[in-house]
C-alpha cells in the first residue's frame, strides 16, 4: 500500500512529465538556468535546514525523556482551503494539526509510532473536495480526515468518508445535517441553530436592539443559516423585528446597495452571516453611511484576519466563540503563546477546535492501541477529552455541546463582553 507522500510526489512527477511535452523535445538535455540553479540551492538549504529542524526536535523529545518514535507512520489527512479567500481558515486547520502532531512526537508517538500531517488544499470548492475525498479514500493509509471547512463542502466529501469508512473531524461543520450522514463523520463545532441563537441573544438582550437587519452570502451554508436567523427572529414574537435580509454574492467587494436597503428599513443591528472576508468590508461601508450600526458576526468572524480587514469599522462588533485566545487558564495560555511563537499570530477558535480535533483522533488510536478505523470510530463515541476549547464530548450523532463565550472588538483586539 502506498503512502500518501508517495502518492502526492508521483502526481507531482506526472504533472511535470505533461508539462514538457508540449514541444516535443526531450526537456533533460536543456541547460540549467541560473534561475534553476538558484532554485535547486534554496532546496537544498531548506532541506539542510529540515534535518537540523528534525535532529533538534529529536534532542527534545530526548530531553525530555520520552522515547524517538519509531516505525511506520500514522497520517492524519488536513482538508481546507489553503489558497483563496478563505485560506485562512484552512492554512489555520493544518498548523494547529502540525502543532499536535509535534507535541505527541515529542512524547513518542502514537502507539510509539511517528504522527504525520497531510496537507489537501480543496479550494472550498464542492468539487476540489470530491476529488480529494476520493484520492484519500483511494490510498487507503489514512487514520483519520479533519476537515473540511464550509458545510457545503463537507457535505459533498463526507459520504465519500463513510462510504469507505474514514473518519472525518469538522472543526468548523455546523449545517445541521452534516453529522447525520453516517457514524464516521463527526464536528468538534455546534450547530448552526445554537451559534444563531447566541448572536441573537447578543443583539437583543445584551445590546437592547429590536430592528434587526440580515446580509447573508450566498452560498450552502449562507443560505441556510440565513433562513434559521429569520426563523429564530419569528419565534421571538412581538420582541424584535427582522426589517430587511439581503443575500450577497461571497467574493463581492461592494455590498453598498444590501446595506442601503437594511438603512432604509431602520435597522438596528446587522446581522452578518458569513466569515471575516464579508464582515470587514460590511462593516467599513455600513460604518460609512451609519455610524452607529451594530455588527453581529458569528464564530468563524473571530479571527486576526477580521481586524486587519475591518480595521477602526470593526470596533464594537460582537459574536459569540467557543475559545478565548486570551484567558488566563494555564493550559489555554501556554497552547496561544506556543502557537503565536511558531506561526506569528494568535489561533482563532475554528483553528483551536481544529487542533482539539486531532487530539481526539490520537487519543482514541491510541486507547484502541490501532487504527482500525471502526474500532477508533466506536471510541471516539466514547471519550471525553479536556480540550483548549473546553470538554468535548461526542453525542450519539457525532455532534458536541459547548458553551459560548460572548467577545466583542475593543481597542483593536478581542476582549470578552461585560
Amino acid at each position: 500500500m502506498k503512502k500518501v507522500v508517495a502518492v502526492l510526489m508521483a502526481m507531482a512527477l506526472s504533472m511535470a512529465a505533461l508539462a514538457g511535452c508540449g514541444s516535443g523535445k526531450d526537456e533533460t538535455k536543456a541547460p540549467e538556468t541560473k534561475a534553476d540553479a538558484a532554485e535547486t540551492k534554496a532546496d537544498a538549504a531548506e532541506t539542510k535546514a529540515d534535518a537540523a529542524e528534525t535532529k533538534a526536535d529529536a534532542a527534545e523529545t530526548k530531553a525530555e525523556g520520552g522515547s524517538e518514535p519509531s516505525g511506520d507512520p500514522i497520517y492524519i489527512a488536513v482538508a481546507g482551503p489553503m489558497t483563496g479567500d478563505n485560506e485562512n481558515y484552512g492554512k489555520g486547520f493544518y498548523n494547529a494539526a502540525t502543532m499536535m502532531a509535534e507535541e505527541w512526537n515529542a512524547k513518542g508517538g502514537c502507539m510509539g509510532r511517528p504522527v504525520e500531517i497531510v496537507q489537501y488544499d480543496d479550494k472550498n470548492s464542492p468539487e476540489e473536495a470530491a476529488s480529494i475525498a476520493q484520492k484519500i479514500a483511494s490510498d487507503g493509509n489514512v487514520a483519520g480526515v479533519i476537515g473540511h471547512f464550509a458545510s457545503g463542502v463537507c457535505m459533498v466529501a463526507a459520504p465519500t468518508y463513510q462510504e469507505n469508512k474514514i473518519i472525518e473531524i469538522s472543526p468548523s461543520s455546523s449545517h445541521p445535517d452534516y453529522s447525520g450522514i453516517g457514524e464516521y463523520i463527526f464536528r468538534n463545532n455546534t450547530v448552526i441553530r445554537t451559534e444563531a441563537g447566541a448572536a441573537l441573544d447578543i443583539a437583543v438582550n445584551d445590546l437592547g436592539k429590536t430592528k434587526i437587519g440580515v446580509i447573508s452570502i450566498m452560498t450552502d451554508w449562507g443560505t441556510s443559516t440565513g433562513a434559521i436567523v429569520e426563523e429564530l427572529i419569528a419565534e421571538m414574537g412581538d420582541k424584535v423585528e427582522l426589517v430587511a435580509h439581503e443575500e450577497v454574492e461571497e467574493s463581492s467587494d461592494d455590498y453598498s446597495p444590501a446595506i442601503t436597503k437594511l438603512n432604509d428599513a431602520g435597522a438596528e443591528v446587522c446581522v452578518c452571516v458569513g466569515m471575516y472576508s464579508l464582515d470587514g468590508p460590511v462593516a467599513k461601508q455600513y460604518k460609512a453611511i451609519n455610524p452607529d450600526i451594530q455588527i453581529i458576526g458569528f464564530s468563524n468572524a473571530y479571527d486576526e484576519q477580521l481586524l486587519e480587514l475591518g480595521g477602526e469599522a470593526v470596533e464594537g462588533m460582537c459574536f459569540p466563540v467557543l475559545f478565548y485566545s486570551g484567558s488566563d487558564d494555564p493550559a489555554i495560555k501556554n497552547y496561544v503563546d506556543g502557537y503565536t511563537e511558531k506561526f506569528g499570530g494568535a489561533p482563532s477558535a475554528l483553528t483551536s477546535q481544529a487542533y482539539d480535533s486531532v487530539g481526539m483522533l490520537l487519543t482514541a488510536i491510541e486507547e484502541c492501541g490501532t487504527t482500525d478505523s471502526e474500532t477508533v470510530m466506536k471510541k471516539l463515541y466514547e471519550i471525553t477529552y479536556p480540550g483548549v476549547t473546553g470538554e468535548t464530548k461526542f453525542d450519539e450523532i457525532g455532534d458536541v455541546q459547548k458553551e459560548f463565550v460572548k467577545m466583542t472588538v475593543k481597542d483593536g483586539a478581542f476582549v470578552p463582553m461585560n
